[in-house]
């Protein structure tokens, strides 16, 4: 065999023997380049790329802009510590947060590195500003991979499989969801029952939802939901917080999904998308309650990175610039009239869903009604022989999730769903 077509079966031997199993890879392409939404493996194959490194680059691979702002940081300092000897860049970046985010209050931010940080100290926040220690999260969700991220998580295989037993105190509820035969009035009910049954209100901190469920299956949070969430937690003095790590920068069609529904968040997370690429997390919040935990409660070594920042200021100029949030909103209607002429004649969809640029196609066994997983995988390996990397969630990994960055061409899109109608009909 030809060394070079040898070379990601090489890497891969390795990775094996160097790495644990517990640090799942989806692929054998080991990456060697790319560039807005493509990318190219050691051997020289070409991959369309719709996955985004899982939501992250709303702006593309390398994006020249975000690279140049990068690179400018780099050639006056690329670390300090911000608690040790501060930066401007960072307040400016907390600044643009505190302004963008939605709700008519004062607020303030603080930067981390990872979404599962920002959701940590959502919780640390939330717990310091009420004096009370539970916390309610959704069936589904996703919060990170973290002890306090697992135990908010609402889904045991993989994140939660030998782990041992979870932080106290964490409850969850059905999350709405029409294919598993979850409604709005099924979660409100829920609640309703928890407070009566398990967990006085008075004692909760905060209820956390995603907008639109990442890892969950893309389901779509109800405005009735969302509104019934800010009036409970306005009656009990509970903190609402929208984890917008994935839905976040754009991604929905807004440049944050809450405001879709008109509801305001008295804690927003948010990560991913907003570095295009670099690490980098912020929470944002009521100033109030941004100030509850004490100096020194807050912070981390490489929180606010400067490097990160750097990136994350250039990634909101460029949305604007480039008008992206616009774009999300085209990207995502051209996605789902492609997926429903597909579902006009391919039984096995049992449902296409989408919010702006976050679409998702679900599929259930034509003949039983059963989350057809099994299908799902044979489509996921079919696009990516034939050159298109996909992402698949939901509870019963059934559920082919589309995030492809927001930049992405009108031809390079097509070829990709060109790519995709073709794994589905050979499945």
């Amino acid at each position: 065999m030809n060394q070079r077509l040898t070379q990601n079966l090489d890497l891969e031997a390795r990775r094996q023997a160097a790495c644990p199993r517990g640090v799942g890879v989806q692929t054998r392409h080991f990456t060697a380049s790319a560039s807005g939404s493509e990318v190219w493996d050691v051997e020289g194959r070409r991959l369309i790329d719709f996955g985004s490194g899982i939501a992250v680059l709303a702006t593309g691979h390398r994006h020249p802009r975000v690279v140049a702002a990068v690179q400018r940081q780099l050639d006056a300092f690329h670390h300090t510590c911000f608690q040790v000897t501060p930066y401007e860049s960072y307040v400016a970046l907390c600044e643009q947060l505190n302004a963008l985010l939605p709700g008519d209050f004062a607020k303030k931010t603080a930067l981390f590195t990872t979404g599962a940080e920002a959701v940590e100290n959502a919780v640390k926040v939330a717990r310091a500003a009420t004096g009370r220690n539970a916390v309610i999260s959704f069936s589904g969700a996703f919060h990170g991979r973290t002890l306090m991220g697992m135990a908010l998580t609402g889904k045991v295989a993989p994140y939660k499989l030998g782990f041992g037993a979870m932080p106290a105190d964490v409850w969850h509820v059905p999350f709405p969801a029409p294919t598993l035969g979850v409604s709005v009035d099924d979660s409100i009910a829920a609640l309703e029952k928890l407070f009566k049954a398990d967990v006085d209100p008075r004692r909760v901190a905060a209820i956390f939802i995603e907008p639109v469920q990442g890892e969950g299956g893309f389901y779509i949070a109800p405005t009735a939901l969302l509104r019934h969430l800010r009036a409970l937690c306005d009656a009990h003095g509970i903190l609402l917080v929208a984890d917008e790590v994935q839905t976040g920068f754009g991604r929905t069609g807004r440049l944050f999904a809450m405001e879709h529904h008109g509801v305001a968040a008295d804690l927003v997370t948010t990560a991913k998308s907003l570095a295009g690429g670099f690490p980098l997390s912020a929470l944002t919040g009521r100033a109030e309650l941004m100030d509850a935990a004490q100096p020194g409660g807050l912070g981390g070594t490489y929180a606010g990175n400067p490097l990160s920042v750097a990136a994350a200021l250039e990634v909101l100029r460029v949305i604007e610039d480039e008008g992206l949030v616009a774009r999300a909103a085209k990207l995502g209607e051209r996605l789902v009239t492609r997926l429903e002429s597909l579902r006009a004649d391919v039984p096995s969809i049992a449902e296409v869903r989408a919010l702006g640029a976050m679409v998702a196609v679900e599929f259930h066994d034509a003949a039983t009604g059963a989350p057809d997983a099994a299908r799902v995988a044979r489509i996921q390996q079919g696009a990516l022989e034939r050159g298109l990397l996909l992402l698949t969630c939901g509870v019963h990994a059934n559920v082919i999730r589309f995030l492809p960055a927001l930049t992405i061409g009108d031809a390079l899109l097509d070829e990709g769903l060109d790519a995709l109608e073709a794994a589905i009909r050979a499945s």
